[in-house]
């Protein structure tokens, strides 16, 4: 990496695989608006859980990807994570730091640390602003330099994402679809994050442009030993960025560990079918798994094991009671399945104290 990008690196001294941000227990819940006939008839309130008591951790130079279709919940963990929605319950972690009590310095700290970068870059960024315009922004609001320190640094991260710097004065409609993202992506990087979270930052690209984005996210990644949270539905897209695997499902992680293990050697039933219905990269874009149905109503889950209603593997137990969550395969491959009942239970995470 040239001396000049060498800036752009994150300072803290951080060892690969510590953990920088975690998810104990949390939930999101939402209030579901009675219409006139459920007030008269005094019926109770009823709740949208989008997040249902999850545990996630996002270690320092790994990618951590969050799968499952339209509803599961993926979108909201990303938004909790970035400190843009406050849990129901449940605790979101930084760096020993208890963010959903923390006042507004550690948040100011948080907001410089984890940066986003959104699925579609074609309503992410003003179109009447130009490159340079952009980039400066973030390096405004965050007090980063001198004029002509920002204007240096502006260069930088245009040279560091592959955009060339004559184009400071391009505005967004003067760009193509990858090119927008990779301002966007150069914009997140202006103000040094240690955390990216990507919520499906190619599904909105051509499918030539999407190998080229997906590269340069693992090139950030290695020379910048940045964190992602990665954002998908698509299976082959984690399989070439993802270090480990959260799959979601009405707004639980049913199965989660290593990459390898989660993707090569599937334990639920939910993360098999969505292995067998996932398409090459870019090469189909259905956010429903064929051959098991439509997902419920989130409003109004099946009792038991949310899947139970869809699964080719149902027991009679699946109806009546919520799995626990189980090691399979490894201590670190966890699923919650009635399938793997003699295995042992895991303990409940307990956060520790900051």
């Amino acid at each position: 990496m040239p001396e000049a990008l060498a800036t752009m690196a994150s300072p803290a001294a951080v060892s690969p695989g510590d953990v920088l941000l975690s998810t104990h227990q949390v939930t999101r819940a939402y209030p579901v608006h009675r219409s006139v006939r459920s007030l008269l008839r005094r019926e109770p309130r009823r709740r949208l859980l989008a997040v249902n008591s999850v545990d996630v951790s996002i270690r320092a130079g790994r990618t951590l990807g969050v799968v499952g279709e339209t509803g599961s919940g993926k979108s909201t963990l990303g938004r909790l994570v970035l400190g843009l929605e406050r849990p129901t319950s449940g605790r979101v972690v930084f760096e020993g730091r208890d963010l959903t009590v923390g006042g507004r310095r550690a948040e100011a700290v948080f907001r410089s640390a984890v940066q986003v970068v959104l699925q579609d870059p074609y309503t992410s960024l003003n179109p009447y602003r130009t490159v340079a315009r952009t980039l400066g922004e973030a390096l405004m609001v965050h007090k980063i330099g001198t004029r002509a320190e920002r204007d240096d640094r502006i260069d930088q991260l245009m040279t560091r994402v592959g955009l060339p710097t004559d184009w400071r004065d391009r505005r967004p409609g003067q760009l193509s679809g990858g090119g927008r993202q990779r301002v966007s992506i150069a914009r997140a990087l202006a103000v040094q994050p240690r955390i990216l979270v990507a919520d499906e930052p190619v599904s909105a690209l051509d499918v030539s442009v999407q190998a080229q984005v997906l590269n340069l996210f693992a090139d950030l990644q290695a020379e910048l030993g940045l964190a992602y949270l990665f954002i998908t539905h698509d299976l082959s897209v984690l399989a070439r960025l993802a270090d480990d695997v959260a799959v979601m499902y009405l707004g639980r992680v049913v199965e989660q560990g290593p990459a390898e293990q989660v993707l090569g050697d599937p334990a639920h039933p939910y993360t098999r079918a969505l292995l067998a219905a996932a398409p090459t990269l870019g090469r189909r874009r259905e956010t429903t798994v064929a051959g098991v149905g439509e997902m419920p109503d989130p409003i109004d889950p099946p009792a038991g094991c949310s899947f139970h209603t869809r699964c080719p593997a149902v027991l009679p137990v699946c109806s009546e009671q919520d799995p626990e969550t189980r090691a399979v395969h490894s201590p670190a491959h966890t699923t919650a399945c009635h399938l793997y009942a003699r295995t042992p239970t895991l303990p409940a995470a307990t956060p520790k104290s900051s």
